[in-house]
């Protein structure tokens, strides 16, 4: 037990640390290559910062350990939206001037509409899966398309800017991206295993570890991102961080892990955990989006997410440890 408490420490801090530099080698070496700012923010970060997520879940799913995968999912979805906006806000009001992170909030909650019904008859099957895979694709083929037009947008702004105060050479860009990868995978191979065999000590289902635990901790590199971003004023880019996030999550991340192994899915996924997405990923677009005008996200709607992660995350513990 020890031993599984040790290397799911060491996995957590592993799976940061290696996925900083990731991100940070990823988007120096698309930065020298030439790739647009705003292409970089879009598809690079957005890839770089669900890179634990996506090997985490992709380990989990084949080892049979579907909790995880997908706990690990729409965990971090959650936590993205309630704990990390919600700290953000309160940090500064987010104010969303990028007109590409405007077009993506109504995308987020298409997306999250297809996950809900795919997962409505209580499994993810191969079918589903490649049908998500298929979805990014486009997606993906879209970002990309926004990404090389000419038209000045706020979140390329900010990312220029960013990406000039840490301009790094491209020798030890490549090294951080491969050191960055190769340590992601080890690291997220030492999670997976620590957290199912605390899950298997403690009698807790993979699922609620994935949802917590887990989700958690593939989502501290989006945390400490998006804080730093908005104590800097880089509203579009801690906003833009969590949307990428989370259409990578739903996507990509679930779609893999399906194809790998078809999932049988508890009922309380549906009732409960895409119900909570379903609800956060709404609200984010009601509060996000800028009917009237620039969309801000304020203090007293940051500590209402903040207020819905603690209520979700007490839920899931009453349940495990009040029965």
């Amino acid at each position: 037990m020890t031993l599984a408490f040790l290397a799911l420490a060491f996995g957590l801090v592993l799976l940061v640390w290696s996925a900083d530099r990731f991100v940070e080698g990823s988007a120096s070496t698309a930065r020298h290559f030439g790739m647009p700012p705003l292409l970089i923010g879009m598809v690079i970060v957005g890839f770089g910062t669900s890179a634990p997520e996506m090997v985490v879940s992709t380990f989990a799913a084949a080892q049979g350990n579907a909790g995880i995968a997908l706990g690990n999912a729409y965990g971090s979805n959650i936590t993205n939206i309630a704990l990390i906006l919600g700290v953000s806000a309160l940090i500064s009001p987010i104010a969303v001037h990028s007109q590409v992170l405007r077009k993506e909030l109504p995308i987020l909650t298409a997306v999250t509409a297809l996950a809900a019904y795919q997962l409505w008859d209580g499994e993810l099957t191969r079918g589903d899966a490649l049908v998500l895979l298929v979805v990014f694709a486009g997606l993906m083929a879209w970002t990309i398309w926004q990404g090389l037009q000419k038209e000045p947008d706020a979140l390329g702004t900010e990312m220029e800017q960013e990406l000039a105060l840490h301009a790094i050479p491209l020798r030890r860009a490549l090294l951080w991206l491969v050191a960055g990868l190769v340590l992601l995978i080890i690291s997220s191979r030492i999670l997976v295993w620590g957290a199912v065999e605390i899950a298997y000590a403690f009698g807790v289902s993979d699922l609620i570890v994935g949802l917590t635990i887990v989700a958690v901790g593939t989502s501290l590199p989006e945390l400490a991102s998006s804080v730093i971003a908005t104590r800097k004023g880089e509203h579009d880019i801690a906003l833009g961080n969590v949307l990428g996030s989370n259409l990578f999550n739903t996507l990509a991340v679930v779609g893999i892990a399906g194809v790998i192994r078809p999932m049988v899915v508890g009922p309380e996924v549906f009732a409960r955990d895409i119900a909570v997405v379903a609800v956060l990923t709404v609200s984010l677009f009601v509060i996000g989006y800028g009917f009237r005008g620039p969309g801000r996200i304020n203090p007293l709607e940051g500590v209402a997410l903040l207020a819905c992660y603690a209520t979700y995350t007490a839920y899931l513990v009453i349940s495990v440890f009040g029965q």
